[in-house]
């Protein structure tokens, strides 16, 4: 807001003007004085009238545009950003969060704002809807996609550049608010990773609103970025579920279901009607305990969030207790992942065969980034390094941004799992460990032993 709007704001200029000269559409040639007191900012001066004043915020409002980036994006707003389209409930709730999210940021912009999540799932629009909500405003804002701001950045060294390299990264680093697009779809040049670096540190220590989008893992990015990006004070992470709205359609409008991979078409009978707690086959004490897991799970597949961790020998029945999540959280219109881990790692590696079809980062951020993720089997995997550090990059995502997901363990893969996963998996703010020490349901019943006196949380 420059010093003439503030002195106009503060003569609150619903008081009735005095013309200088006649025009033809307001009665004044452009300008008007104002009946203010005397010692008032404007007393005695001639200032632009109304219609001039609305003619010079609209160019004002272009220039601001020009220089946004937005003048291609103004039809991305709050109002076009569609909830209802997905056709599940459940991800419609999580776009109306997101929604709010972007509102509240729009209006009174803190810290910084980070929408993740897979291509079309609607990151840029919100971005885009807070910069133009800024921008109606007429207050500054900068819209780039990364892989232009660093062109941006390069052109500066050209001897017949505009601007110097100095004045085009300081208007970058210091802007009001910096909406930041695509962030990881830059080439990881080193120049370019140390501009990022500086860019987003000198923000991050200034604690300058930035708004950001990125399809990357977080853990993918320069360790020095991760770490801020990281730091829950000031980032508010915002994932987001929503299949590509580019691939719901083909070129005729015919909607067709994404391609996804996972096994959970083969245990569509296990559900929670179908589970049984084994009354009158095993000690009451156990069927009680049997019944109150699967009431605790199947409230629980309503609305999932966090970890559960369901541990026991084989057999009693861990994978029917989470396949029957699964396909509740399916029927109610949400997307699942089911898949048993050995499996997992196999579908990973296999995208590294000439020819596939799927990248290793669709397929690894389609099972990071699930809605709901099982993980069957956990620690029955060959402990190879790669593995180890695929499978803790996977659930370290969902630890901290909190994403639903069901594990099954056995006691001899607790004992094998990696401490960096047993430590998240003992937080209990974040996972609910159940023990179901019950016998196997195949072949004779034996007494089950004693379980472990522990602080773990119990259903």
């Amino acid at each position: 807001m420059t010093s003439l709007d503030k002195s106009l704001e503060m003569s609150t200029d619903r008081q009735e003007p005095t013309a200088v000269e006649p025009c033809p559409i307001c009665g004044g040639a452009g300008f008007v004085r104002l009946k203010v007191p005397v010692g008032h900012p404007l007393f005695g001066k001639a200032v632009p009238c109304r219609c001039k004043r609305d003619e010079i915020r609209e160019r004002r409002l272009e220039r601001l545009r020009k220089a946004s980036n937005l003048r291609f994006l103004t039809q991305m707003t709050f109002e076009t950003f569609h909830t209802q389209d997905s056709g599940s409930p459940m991800i419609a709730v999580a776009l109306e969060e997101a929604l709010d999210t972007a509102r509240a940021f729009a209006e009174d912009p803190d810290g910084w704002l980070v929408f993740t999540g897979s291509y079309g799932t609607g990151k840029t629009h919100l971005a885009a809807a807070i910069a133009n909500y800024r921008l109606e405003r007429g207050l500054p804002v900068l819209f780039v996609v990364t892989p232009a701001l660093l062109d941006y950045l390069r052109a500066s060294y050209a001897p017949n550049s505009p601007a110097s390299y100095d004045e085009r990264f300081e208007q970058v680093r210091t802007v009001e608010l910096l909406v930041l697009d695509d962030l990881g779809t830059q080439n990881a040049t080193p120049w370019a990773a140390e501009k990022l670096y500086q860019l987003l540190n000198y923000r991050y220590n200034a604690g300058l609103p930035t708004v950001i989008t990125t399809n990357q893992s977080i853990e993918a990015m320069d360790p020095r970025l991760s770490s801020r990006l990281r730091h829950e004070g000031l980032v508010t992470m915002v994932p987001m579920f929503q299949p590509d709205y580019r691939a719901r359609t083909d070129a005729e409008g015919i909607s067709r279901k994404l391609e996804t991979f996972g096994s959970l078409n083969l245990y569509e009978a296990m559900t929670f009607e179908t589970f049984f707690d084994r009354r009158g086959e095993i000690e009451p004490a156990q069927s009680a305990g049997l019944h109150k897991t699967a009431a605790f799970l199947a409230d629980y597949a309503e609305h999932p969030t966090n970890w559960v961790l369901l541990r026991g020998g084989y057999g009693v029945g861990k994978t029917h207790l989470a396949a029957a999540v699964a396909n509740k959280v399916t029927r109610n219109g949400m997307t699942a992942l089911f898949v048993v881990v050995p499996d997992l790692l196999d579908h990973l590696r296999a995208t590294f065969q000439p020819g596939t079809a799927v990248s290793y980062d669709q397929r690894f951020n389609e099972v990071r980034r699930a809605m709901l993720l099982v993980l069957d089997d956990l620690g029955s995997q060959s402990a190879t390094q790669w593995a180890q550090e695929k499978l803790f990059q996977i659930l370290n995502y969902r630890y901290v941004t909190g994403l639903a997901t069901v594990i099954t363990i056995t006691t001899d893969g607790w004992e094998r799992l990696d401490d960096r996963l047993r430590s998240r998996l003992l937080d209990s703010d974040r996972c609910a460990i159940i023990d179901i020490n019950v016998p196997s349901y195949r072949g004779k019943a034996t007494e089950p032993k004693a379980p472990r006196r522990s602080t773990r949380r119990r259903i």
